[in-house]
Order: C-alpha cells, then sequence, then structure tokens
C-alpha cells in the first residue's frame, strides 16, 4: 500500500513534505509560545501543522520500510531507518505542547490575570521539543541523502 504511487517510489514523495511540515510546525509553535500577538493571530495553526506532521511521519515510516524492501542494503539505509525511528516522539511533544498552547491561548483571554508562569513553561517546552524536533530531522535527511547520493556524487567524473 505504501510502496509505489503511479509507478514511481512512495517515499521520496511523502518524506519531502514531512521535511517541510515538521520543521514549519516546529518554528510556528515556538513563534506562537514566545510570540502573544502572533499565538492570537495564529490560533489553531501550531496545532493543525503539529498534527498534519504527526500524520504524515507514520506514512513517511511505512512507505521508507517498503522501499527499503525495494533497495539493497546497506549502513547507510540502516542508519537513516534508525534515525527515523526516533521522530515521532518528538512529533507528538510537538501535539502535546501545542494543544496546551491552545489551551493557554483561550484562557489568558478569559483571564483577568495571567499566570506568567505558564508562559514560561511553554516557552521552554516550545523551545526543547522545537529544537529536538528540528534536530532530529534534519539527522534523517541528511542520513536519507547520504544514502542516496553517496555512490553517485563520492566519485568526481572521469
Amino acid at each position: 500500500m505504501f510502496d509505489t504511487f503511479f509507478g514511481l517510489p512512495l517515499h521520496p514523495l511523502v518524506v519531502h513534505a514531512t521535511e517541510v511540515i515538521v520543521p514549519t510546525a516546529a518554528l510556528v509553535l515556538l513563534l506562537a509560545a514566545a510570540w502573544p500577538r502572533f499565538r492570537r493571530w495564529a490560533r489553531f495553526l501550531p496545532l493543525g501543522l503539529a498534527l498534519a506532521a504527526l500524520v504524515l511521519v507514520p506514512l513517511s515510516t511505512e512507505s521508507g520500510e517498503a522501499l527499503e524492501e525495494r533497495v539493497s542494503e546497506s549502513g547507510l539505509v540502516e542508519t537513516h531507518a534508525d534515525l527515523a525511528e526516533g521522530l515521532l516522539p518528538w512529533v507528538i511533544g510537538l501535539v502535546v505542547v501545542a494543544g496546551v498552547l491552545l489551551w493557554w491561548n483561550w484562557s489568558e483571554r478569559s483571564a483577568r490575570k495571567p499566570m506568567k508562569w505558564v508562559a514560561i513553561v511553554l516557552i521552554v517546552a516550545a523551545a526543547l521539543v522545537s529544537t529536538g524536533t528540528v534536530v532530529q530531522a534534519v539527522r534523517i535527511g541528511h542520513s536519507g541523502a547520504a544514502a542516496v547520493w553517496s555512490d553517485s556524487v563520492g566519485t568526481p567524473p572521469k
């Protein structure tokens, strides 16, 4: 099911969407946590992007496992697959923090005196999960690119 799409491997198609949505969700979440005006403007955007990332990450993993069965085994492919397994917990963290941030945004509007400590905790939590998510996504993307291009780019033309 997650193998090909019109004869092309599905993994590169899904993974490019994932590599755009996941860091975007992390950046939007961090901005919304740290910048109240942006948070009021964005409303559901951080949670929506985080949920989209939560859907795309397992799709990327499943399509990657299907592609892995079609390509020859190598240490680079194994490294890429191992790193990819570590992204889902970070994205779940994005969803949780985005959900709490949305709740905080609604509570902040109705409260007479907002609790500053909640805002500080949300900024720290958003910074941690955003940083972890982006670092893991970059590591996965780099290892995937190395697995695909190492043979064709590593040797100079004759």
